[in-house]
């Protein structure tokens, strides 16, 4: 399955980018599921639907997310219903470890007790990306677009399900099979039962789960998209994505510049504002392309409402202006509705107007209008994608070995790196990974490291004790 996790800077138009997204694929006859873990409304209002309510039935029976409507042919949207989820969760693991609960004399929580905790959301949020990739062939999503939270949250919660089973694997290491081989006996000393089998079944079932969500992730069938509203504060943010997704190998396909202003305005006030947007824009194509392209979307004026019209749209390539060359809006593409405000006792000078954005050019400010510039994601083969790591062999020449890693974004300041055994524990800003070093560097020690041009370069030294010595 083709997955796109739409992401971005806060209160840039993640959502309206998202759903844009998912009807261009529809429009190419894929089936789309637009799924969305917000739980405030806003995906409804953008759609023009009602509520996404989740399915009847026993909570553990269902998917993780609302009934899927039906926006256009093609194309379906749902909501991670996080609060009916953790409830069907917990109350199935209560059953698992009852025999646990009664060695403490605890009583089960009931489920209509239940309140999802904070930070649920987030492995609600990773479960239904697990449940959207096994439906049986024809019955499924052939792209599921995933409107995801801000960056930092994003990246934290790609990292989740490695960690997660990294902790497992510590805590819950191999020797645990002696222990529950040993069950009944303890059992019969203690004079109490063990806690029963199940539990250690729950385990294994959460490192299958945290695998299989792992491997969606790494998978070269999944990208990112990254959404903007072009200005000075947004760039700091943007930097800091960029090196934690790169950090945890997510491959960013696209950076789309939402909300662009019209340029060569007469107001003033107006010509600041995009300005200051251009300014911005240029930083993004020095920074991103041509590795990745950028994507410009209009200002519509307002809010996207609705599906809108079918045949709207703007320029598929998604570039216009300074930058991309031609009608910044692209030829035929919607128009921001004219800003200027209107004298609460005279007739609207926009409906008299055709140029000013009134009138019949309302109808195309639906998603239809922004679908053909942010395109439907390329075809990519669902596999393993490579490790972006490299090593180099300098040892002819410096003696060394030398371990690249790809982190564009990165600055020193917010570098760390720290070796632990036969790992390398890199932190970039707020977020981390612990690195598994390849077997040759096992047997090195560490004798510096910089970044350079998006680059960090980790030296490592053979270590004669544990260097295979030549004959």
């Amino acid at each position: 399955m083709r997955t796109v996790l739409v992401t971005g800077t806060g209160g840039a138009g993640r959502t309206t980018v998202a759903a844009a997204t998912a009807l261009a694929a529809a429009r190419e006859g894929q089936r789309t599921l637009l799924l969305t873990a917000d739980p405030d409304g806003t995906p409804e209002a953008l759609l023009g639907i009602g509520p996404l309510r989740s399915a009847p039935g026993r909570s553990a029976d269902r998917l993780p997310w609302s009934v899927p409507v039906e926006l256009a042919p093609g194309l379906w949207a749902a909501r991670v219903v996080t609060d009916e989820w953790f409830r069907g969760e917990l109350t199935a693991l209560q059953d698992r470890g009852h025999g646990l609960l009664d060695m403490l004399g605890a009583t089960p929580l009931d489920g209509e007790e239940l309140t999802a905790l904070p930070g649920v959301e987030t492995i609600a949020l990773l479960r239904a990306l697990r449940a959207a990739q096994t439906a049986p062939p024809g019955a499924g999503w052939d792209v599921l677009v995933v409107d995801m939270p801000p960056a930092p949250d994003t990246v934290a919660l790609l990292a989740l399900p490695e960690q997660l089973r990294r902790y497992l694997r510590r805590l819950m290491p191999a020797e645990r099979q002696a222990a529950r081989a040993l069950r009944p006996m303890l059992a019969q000393l203690a004079g109490v039962p063990m806690p029963a089998q199940k539990l250690y079944e729950t385990a294994e079932r959460w490192e299958r789960e945290l695998a299989a969500v792992q491997g969606v992730m790494e998978s070269e069938a999944t990208t990112v998209r990254l959404v903007v509203d072009p200005g000075p504060l947004a760039d700091r943010a943007l930097r800091t994505a960029r090196a934690g997704l790169a950090l945890h190998g997510c491959r960013v396909e696209a950076v789309i510049a939402n909300r662009l202003l019209p340029t060569g305005s007469s107001d003033p006030w107006l010509a600041a504002l995009s300005g200051q947007q251009q300014a911005a824009l240029k930083e993004l194509y020095e920074q991103w392309a041509p590795a990745v392209p950028v994507l410009e979307l209009p200002h519509l004026g307002r809010d996207p409402h609705g599906i809108g019209d079918a045949q709207g749209g703007g320029d598929p390539r998604g570039a216009g202006g300074p930058h991309g060359g031609g009608d910044p809006y692209g030829a035929g593409g919607p128009r921001p509705a004219d800003p200027r405000p209107m004298d609460p006792g005279s007739a609207d000078p926009r409906a008299a107007d055709p140029g000013a954005g009134g009138g019949a050019r309302r109808a195309t400010a639906g998603l239809a209008a922004l679908a053909s510039a942010v395109g439907a994601p390329g075809a990519r083969p669902d596999r393993p994608a490579p490790e972006p790591w490299t090593v180099e062999d300098r040892l002819a020449d410096d003696g060394v070995l030398l371990w690249r890693l790809p982190l564009p974004g990165a600055d020193r300041d917010g570098l760390g790196l720290v070796r632990r055994g036969d790992e390398l524990i890199v932190t970039v800003g707020p977020f981390h990974r612990v690195l598994p070093l390849p077997s040759a560097l096992r047997r090195c020690t560490v004798s510096g490291a910089g970044l350079r041009e998006g680059w960090l370069q980790v030296r490592f030294t053979p270590d004669p004790d544990l260097w295979p010595k030549r004959l």
